[in-house]
């Protein structure tokens, strides 16, 4: 009975009939796979078993798949983007150039051929033409214009005009006969290049720059030597007026404030006062200039203060009544008590504006995908990206330099044209060291391509060569701040681009644009997503797909799930990387609470999806560990909002940040995790 039981067994294990017993070929081959079979379920119920090669098939299939079930919900449950309806606006637009000359202008010729020739600018800007000819008369001046028309030389050229006309010749002991403020450090370092320029034929004046970061000891020797025209950021300046004895302005007769608004937007207006009243007690009477892209309440009390009878020059000011019927100007008059709220702002003629709305859960992706668009696919493109904060900067920096200019082992072999350009990050923002600072500046400057991620540091008055593209990851606070970051592109009658990258909650800002006169059009996500198609490194490869032909939605879809993979991993191959990314999303939730209240119908936080703002950090979910992190950039204590007063009575000192933040994603939280933290 034995022998007949254990031939019975290995005839049919669960006492069935052999699934394939027709087969005779393969009968052994089928044998051995149902006894494996049979010891791994050790009597688990009969079922009906598929062919081994099904399964075999399917676990391979499972394996290579693996790796993106994490993310197969890229393109789920995403808010609907909203048809954007709204008219065209005229834009304001001022006339860059003019047929005028310089030689036209009463300068010295040495002067006039150093114009020509070593800054290579043979005729006026409309802001040149109107204000050098008031300041050689030594009025004061008002000057606002659009950003990159040329303000710097407007008052650098009659400056230099009158300083080396003087009857007795200036010595550099007799310190500064000129005092130009700017808001940061590389406009000051840019403003020094070029009077530096300027005065090539005139060597006995010495032009001198003061600016924080760097060493206090050497900047006293300079000012102990001698400086004649001094370029400083107010800080600084205020600084050594309280702490350096040599310091004096005896024979100040100059006093200009460029970029004024942004001067007072950085919170300067005391140390400008400090500096005027200084200037005041040594010397009453001087020529004062104050140029600023904007108008706004802070620049008006400060010229009010600053300039005696000015003669105001607005460029737009001029275009708009060529433009409009003389009923319209009486009937805009009445209403110039408005002025301030609806300003309309000046954009550079060759700038072409752009505007895309991504959900959350695709920022990153898009992002990486118009990058590798724009300075991978295409030549020659030079790009800016302004983000909200500099853990931000830090964050996105380290990301795109590890998975997008990843190393050669990314590359496909047998790839070489696209593939091989290498792309080349820089990043700039103001918790860096200065010396680094400076030369991140020079570098980008000198270079002919390459993407700068940076904060509103780079956003003001600096003058970057062939920038082709301005990427705005997190809308400006106001118009204004809008106006002056796309103003780093299509500078001084070159072309240029900007684009501003929108939630679709966030659609309400192109209507705020458009009520300012600043006319910007859509550009698809799914046509910047296309981009991918041309980097093999993230095709999905399966076994018997065919070659893709022209961009199949699903393909390109794939594609992008791949690249949020590669940035997942990354974000996720050690605990520091997911701090980091956890720091740069604390940031942007801060930055986010601080939206002014007339925009809080358009960028509110209770808006957002947690976990969807999460993937855009390369973080597969919303960190419920989120609260528990120190504060980013916590040494400077966030002031607390004025409303929520009966919030913050509950909180102490560092968990103050904890308490709101998870107020407000209250709903996507774990309750058991909420209960604990309460007891």
């Amino acid at each position: 009975k034995q022998p007949g039981a254990l031939k019975r067994k290995l005839h049919s294990p669960h006492g069935n009939p052999p699934v394939k017993r027709q087969r005779k070929p393969s009968l052994n081959t089928f044998r051995k796979g149902a006894t494996e079979a049979d010891t791994r379920e050790k009597g688990n119920p009969p079922q009906k078993p598929a062919p081994r090669k099904q399964l075999t098939d399917n676990r391979n299939e499972s394996q290579k798949s693996k790796p993106f079930i994490k993310t197969s919900s890229l393109f789920k449950n995403n808010p609907d983007i909203p048809e954007i309806h709204r008219k065209a606006v005229q834009q304001v637009q001022e006339n860059v150039f003019t047929t005028d000359s310089f030689s036209q202008l009463d300068l010295h010729p040495h002067l006039i051929s150093t114009i020509n020739t070593v800054l290579n600018i043979s005729s006026m800007t409309s802001v040149q033409k109107q204000t050098i000819p008031v300041l050689l008369q030594g009025r004061d001046a008002l000057v606002r214009s659009q950003t990159g028309s040329g303000k710097t030389l407007a008052y650098g050229i009659p400056l230099v005009q009158s300083l080396q006309g003087m009857e007795s010749k200036i010595q550099r002991s007799d310190g500064p006969y000129a005092l130009v403020l700017v808001p940061t450090r590389e406009l000051a370092l840019q403003s020094f290049d070029t009077v530096q320029k300027l005065l090539k034929p005139f060597t006995w004046i010495v032009p001198g720059v003061l600016m924080g970061g760097e060493k206090r000891k050497s900047e006293k020797a300079r000012l102990r030597k001698g400086i004649n025209i001094l370029i400083s950021t107010p800080g600084r300046l205020v600084d050594h007026i309280k702490s350096t004895e040599c310091i004096h302005f005896r024979r100040t007769q100059w006093l200009i404030i460029d970029e004024a608004d942004r001067i007072l937007d950085l919170g300067f207006e005391k140390d400008v006062t400090v500096i005027l009243n200084t200037l005041n007690a040594h010397r009453e009477t001087r020529q004062n200039v104050l140029l600023s892209a904007t108008l706004t309440e802070g620049v008006t009390r400060l010229a009010d203060i600053s300039l005696n009878d000015p003669v105001s020059i607005s460029i737009a000011d001029e275009v708009q009544k060529v433009l409009k019927p003389a009923s319209q100007k009486d009937r805009e008059a009445s209403s110039s008590s408005n002025c301030t709220e609806q300003e309309n702002f000046a954009v550079p003629e060759k700038l072409k504006q752009y505007f895309v709305m991504v959900p959350s859960k695709l920022r990153l992706v898009t992002l990486a995908a118009f990058i590798l668009g724009k300075c991978k696919f295409e030549k020659h493109h030079k790009m800016i990206i302004f983000f909200s904060s500099c853990e931000q900067v830090e964050f996105y920096y380290d990301l795109l330099v590890k998975v997008l200019a990843g190393g050669p082992e990314l590359e496909q072999p047998g790839h070489s044209s696209p593939s091989s350009v290498s792309l080349q990050f820089l990043r700039l923002h103001g918790d860096m060291d200065q010396e680094e600072r400076t030369e991140v500046f020079q570098e980008f400057l000198k270079s002919k391509t390459g993407v700068l991620l940076c904060t509103d540091v780079a956003a003001r008055g600096l003058d970057l060569p062939r920038v082709t593209w301005i990427i705005q990851c997190n809308a400006p606070a106001s118009p204004a701040e809008y106006i002056h970051r796309i103003g780093r592109t299509a500078r001084i009658g070159c072309h240029g681009n900007s684009l501003l990258v929108l939630a679709p909650s966030e659609a309400g800002y192109v209507s705020l644009l458009a009520s300012h006169k600043i006319n910007v059009s859509e550009m698809k996500m799914e046509k910047v997503l296309t981009s991918l198609m041309k980097d093999d490194r993230f095709k999905l490869h399966r076994p018997g797909r065919k070659k893709s032909c022209g961009t199949n939605p699903q393909e390109v879809r794939e594609r992008a799930t791949v690249l949020q993979t590669k940035f997942e991993n990354h974000v996720h191959s050690s605990e520091g990387t997911v701090r980091w990314a956890k720091k740069a999303l604390q940031s942007f939730l801060c930055a986010y609470t601080t939206y002014p209240r007339n925009l809080k119908h358009i960028f509110h936080i209770k808006s957002l999806h947690l976990g969807h703002v999460a993937k855009s950090f390369g973080l597969r979910d919303a960190p419920q560990n989120l609260t528990a992190l120190p504060a980013a950039g916590s040494k400077k204590k966030t002031k607390p909002r004025p409303k929520r007063s009966d919030l913050l009575k509950k909180t102490h000192g560092r968990r103050r940040l904890a308490e709101i933040l998870r107020s407000e994603y209250s709903s996507g939280m774990d309750s058991k995790v909420r209960r604990k933290k309460k007891r």
